[in-house]
């Protein structure tokens, strides 16, 4: 099954090649099968004829005289000559041949005389021909002699020339090539035309991946594939639909809490007991902290901000400078990239995320800007503690928070990492995260260059 393509196309093409090949192949064969019994035929008639001309042309002379003219009746592959000896039967071996059978069948139509065929050596490529099972439209080599009138014998020699070889119909085989590569042309495009709408259908699907709100395939081409191409704009306008929904809920759920959050200070600080108070504004402030970042985390969803080039060094150059104002360490090194064309905003917030994660649990930070040929990287090292292997992926989950393995201190919602991985497959790329070989903890945003 390896060595099937991979895509339809390739497949499509393949099994019309096979069948191509193949149908080319039996219509040589029996094109090159009749005309060989053609030939053979022609051959047969030929040779008949031929000798039944000599024999008639024979006996219209006196026996004196057929020496005389019996030079001129040679050919190149049949020669005449004059024989006094009475052949017997026994030698006659060929008579009985089914290779001969056909040809004395035409003798004997026209001549009622004595007959007498001998096969003699046949060519190599004649017996080839014949042992592998072949038809071939050279007769084969044999004496035949023929009795006169006045009982004399003329004997006639039909032999294959040692040049001779099977003519091959050139003019056919270029033929059936320009058929077959005209019919194979024909096909690829066909086939391509046929295919193209999957490939645009699985380029949409992937834009869906990236931008929900891509715009819609156009629906035209055949019935099939106007419909899929419905179904698909369908299915994405109800998804759309659906997650703007779910946002709209969450956003007017999370605004709506602001309310009774901030009524709910206004009671507590009127409490007179402090320890009392101090707890019930701790579990405030973090509901207020957990409803400001669900805000923050559906607003990352929208994807509203337009794409435009943006230089993504000199935006990382303008966040080390603002991070060395608050006191704290970035390292910038790596390529100079093209501009990438980016939402510049959401690739800001996405960067401070990582960056703010990393000073949180890895003090200094070190990012490497790596540029691919087909994707360009930013990695965000930091040298902290690392976190466990099987927790490297699940801390992108929304509201989960590491809290045993880096900090206990940490604050936030845990939806840093959310918010940055949602921005980044917003763009058509990745984060995943790694520990490094010498300590600490490495995210690389990956982002296709297309």
């Amino acid at each position: 099954m390896h060595l099937l393509p991979s895509s339809l196309f390739g497949r499509l093409v393949l099994v019309l090649l096979i069948g191509l090949l193949l149908g080319q192949l039996l219509s040589i064969i029996l094109l090159f099968k009749n005309r060989d019994q053609l030939l053979s035929k022609t051959q047969e008639q030929y040779l008949a004829q031929r000798m039944l001309e000599i024999v008639q042309m024979l006996e219209s002379f006196a026996p004196n005289r057929r020496a005389q003219i019996i030079g001129i009746l040679n050919t190149r592959r049949l020669r005449v000559f004059l024989s006094k000896a009475t052949l017997p039967p026994a030698e006659c071996i060929a008579s009985n041949s089914s290779s001969f059978a056909p040809f004395l069948t035409r003798m004997h139509q026209h001549n009622e005389r004595v007959l007498c065929i001998t096969q003699i050596n046949v060519s190599p490529t004649y017996s080839f021909m014949v042992n592998i099972g072949l038809q071939t439209p050279l007769h084969p080599p044999f004496v035949a002699k023929v009795q006169l009138k006045d009982g004399n014998w003329v004997g006639f020699e039909h032999v294959h020339l040692a040049q001779e070889n099977i003519a091959t119909p050139w003019r056919l085989l270029i033929s059936l090539a320009i058929l077959l590569i005209t019919v194979l042309s024909l096909s690829l495009l066909a086939v391509r035309w046929l295919t193209r709408p999957l490939a645009i259908l699985a380029d949409a699907a992937e834009h869906l991946g990236r931008d929900i709100h891509h715009s819609p395939l156009q629906e035209n081409g055949p019935t099939e594939v106007r419909q899929a191409a419905h179904a698909f704009n369908t299915m994405q306008t109800r998804l759309s639909r659906y997650l703007e929904d779910r946002a709209r809920i969450l956003i007017a759920v999370s605004h709506d809490l602001k309310t009774p959050i901030t009524r709910l200070r206004l009671r507590v600080e009127q409490l007179g007991v402090q320890p009392l108070r101090d707890s019930f504004l701790k579990d405030l402030d973090e509901m207020q902290g957990m409803t400001a970042a669900t805000l923050d985390f559906m607003r990352g969803l929208e994807n509203t901000e337009s794409v435009q080039p943006l230089d993504i060094r000199a935006l990382l150059e303008s966040l080390q400078a603002d991070y060395e104002d608050m006191g704290l360490s970035v390292t910038l090194e790596g390529d100079t990239p093209p501009p990438y064309p980016a939402r510049p905003l959401s690739l800001k917030r996405c960067l401070v995320n990582l960056i703010d994660n990393a000073h949180k649990y890895g003090q200094r930070v070190t990012i490497t800007l790596k540029n691919q040929s087909e994707q360009l990287q930013i990695i965000v090292a930091d040298e902290g503690p690392g976190m466990p292997e099987a927790a490297l992926e699940t801390v992108f989950e929304p509201f989960y928070r590491l809290e045993t393995s880096r900090s206990r201190a940490t604050g936030g919602t845990g939806l840093g990492l959310s918010i940055a991985r949602n921005i980044t497959r917003a763009h058509g790329g990745d984060i995943i995260l790694r520990n490094r070989v010498g300590g600490g903890l490495e995210a690389i945003v990956s982002l296709p260059i297309t």
